[in-house]
């Protein structure tokens, strides 16, 4: 089979997801914002204590570039920067919450 021909069986829906959400953290990000009401930069950093500063902020922006996720800067010293599901992130939160559910039920409990 040729490339072009490849190119034309994949389903550009999910390419498209998994372009976008494909970031190591960013599902886990969304979580944390829809359903433990972690909003600001440092909870999310202390939630994923395994992720760097720069790591996280680079998850942050591509999801606000990509219309999920709202940055609010407060322009306060020290500075003060919450971040909100947009509406777009809001229609996700079923997807979010349905996976959650069947890792929860299918996958092995560590």
């Amino acid at each position: 089979m040729r490339k072009t021909e490849t190119a034309i069986l994949r389903c550009k829906t999910m390419s498209t997801l998994q372009k976008i959400l494909g970031g190591k953290w960013k599902l886990e990000i969304l979580y944390y914002i829809a359903f433990c009401d972690i909003h600001r930069f440092g909870a999310l950093r202390r939630q994923l204590c395994e992720i760097t500063e720069s790591s996280l902020t680079k998850q942050l922006r591509e999801l606000e570039a990509d219309g999920f996720l709202i940055r609010h800067d407060f322009r306060e010293i020290p500075p003060r920067v919450e971040y909100q599901l947009s509406d777009l992130g809001k229609s996700f939160m079923d997807v979010i919450d349905y996976m959650k559910k069947w890792g929860d039920k299918n996958l092995p409990k560590e």
